[in-house]
This record gives structure tokens, sequence and C-alpha cells, in this order.
């Protein structure tokens, strides 16, 4: 007698997140915790694991985001009025977890600014029972973690900015013990440094820049490095992104493969803005 083969798992998929709780890391961090059966199947590959969260228009209780049978929703939900629709940001998942009961729990930080936008605002005045939804991965091994040193790397360069400071600890979390690593975290308060947990053989440099810290390539450039095989992550904001990745290319003659960039953010624009760009060029 056959077997009918098991049908194959999306990897990504919507969840309804509830939030746990609430406890601020630092002056510029606050970290959320979320729960409840909607989380039943997330599967976080760790590393610099991303998903898209969806908030509430203020003064709803959920957000609204139009799917349809088939799983699709961007069309829809792009065609949505903005002040109806859900707000959409990508985030890391910072760590995920079997809570006594045996369900899922997921940690995400959220960089608090001043002038920040909707999803900065939300996290400021989370609160216990507030409700969310998620487009994240239901595999562990998905496009969304970007965090792949090949086997070959004798060392990795990580630079990170405060909102991707939570991939980055991630990754740290996450790289084999006796991994040797140079890394760079810049943040604007002198209590936003945190402790890190990791295994590997990290030199870890903070680059606080209410202390005067220089910029990432001013700090990479004046760096002693490691010999041998690099890797490198780069992380943040775009424009330093972008410059960083040009020396360490060009300057420091690293392989152009063997270095992943991701802008999180730009001076300037909002997502909306970068993501409006993104898709008349794509287009």
């Amino acid at each position: 007698m056959s077997t009918a083969a098991a049908p194959a798992v999306a990897p990504f998929r919507f969840f309804g997140l509830t939030v746990l709780r609430v406890r601020r890391l630092s002056p510029s961090m606050q970290r959320v915790t979320f729960g409840g059966s909607g989380l039943d199947g997330f599967a976080a590959g760790g590393r610099d694991q991303s998903l898209s969260l969806f908030l509430p228009q203020p003064g709803e209780r959920e957000p609204f985001v139009p799917v349809d049978e088939d799983g699709s929703w961007f069309d829809a939900w792009r065609a949505t009025p903005e002040d109806v629709r859900a707000v959409m940001r990508a985030y890391t998942v910072r760590s995920q977890r079997r809570a006594d009961d045996g369900t899922t729990e997921i940690d995400i930080d959220f960089a608090l600014h001043d002038d920040g936008g909707p999803a900065c605002r939300w996290a400021a005045d989370a609160a216990p029972g507030q409700l969310l939804k998620a487009l994240g991965p239901a595999v562990e091994d998905n496009a969304s973690v970007r965090f792949r040193p090949p086997r070959d790397t004798d060392w990795v360069l990580i630079w990170a900015d405060e909102t991707a400071l939570p991939a980055a600890s991630a990754a740290l979390e996450w790289l084999p013990a006796g991994t040797r690593a140079r890394v760079f975290l810049e943040v604007p308060h002198t209590g936003d440094r945190q402790d890190l947990r990791t295994d590997a053989d990290a030199r870890v440099t903070w680059l606080v820049r209410e202390e005067g810290a220089p910029s990432a390539v001013d700090a990479v450039r004046a760096a002693e490095l490691p010999d041998g095989t690099p890797y490198a992550w780069i992380a943040g904001e775009s424009s330093q992104v972008r410059a960083l990745r040009r020396h360490v290319v060009q300057e420091r003659k690293f392989d152009r493969r063997r270095v992943t960039f991701v802008g999180y953010w730009r001076r300037g624009m909002s997502e909306e803005q970068l993501r409006e760009e993104a898709s008349r060029a794509s287009g």
C-alpha cells in the first residue's frame, strides 16, 4: 500500500501574536515578548531571522490585513486605504523558546527614538494583551536568515547600529565556540551597551555616539583585523552600510561574495517610502 506524500510546508505564513511581557533593556531598546496559540508552528532559524510585523491603526484592537483563501495579501493590502490597513514593519526575532506550558514565545527588541515611526511609538506603549499579526517563518531554513558564513570562514566581521543590534546579538549567540569575531556595535547612549552572550572568541567594540565615537568606516579602517578568510555581516542605516561595504571590498580586499549587507533603514525616509522606491526599481 502506498502512502501519500506529506503536503509541502510554506516557508512563510501569517501568525497571531499576543503581547505577554514588556521590558526596557536600555534607554534605546524595548523588548516585547509575544506568545499565544497563534504562534503554533512558528519556526525561527535564529541569527538575523526577520519577519514582517503588522500593527493596528490607532484606536483599533487588531491590525487589518486582507488575506485571500490562497494566502495572497499584498495587492489587497496596498489597495486598502492607509488609515485602515495595518502598518507593516520588518523586525528581527531576537529569540524563540518553548514556554512551560509547551507554547511558543518569541522576543522582539524595538529600537526607540524620540522621532520614531509608528512601530517605535507602538513599542514604547506596548502592554500585555495587545494583538499583532506577523508574516513569519514556518520552517527554520528560510530566506529571511541572511547571516550565513561559508564553511571555510576563518573569522567574522560584524557591524550593526542599534536597529540591527538584536540581529547581531543573536548571530553572536549562534556562532560556534571559538570562532574568531571582530564586532563593532553602534548605539546612541552610554547606557545602551548590553551584556552579550557568545561562545565565540569575540572582540566587541561599542561605538557610542554621545561619547563621540567614530563612524563605521573610520572605526573599521583603524582596526587591526585577523588574518585568514573573512566573512562580513553589515546591517543598519543604509548609507553607513554602503560605505562600510565599499571599504571592506575595495580597501580590505574582501571577496564581495563573502559580504552580507542589509540596509535596515535610510536617514530621512520612512519604510513605506523605501518600499515604494524598491518597487519602482524592480518594476
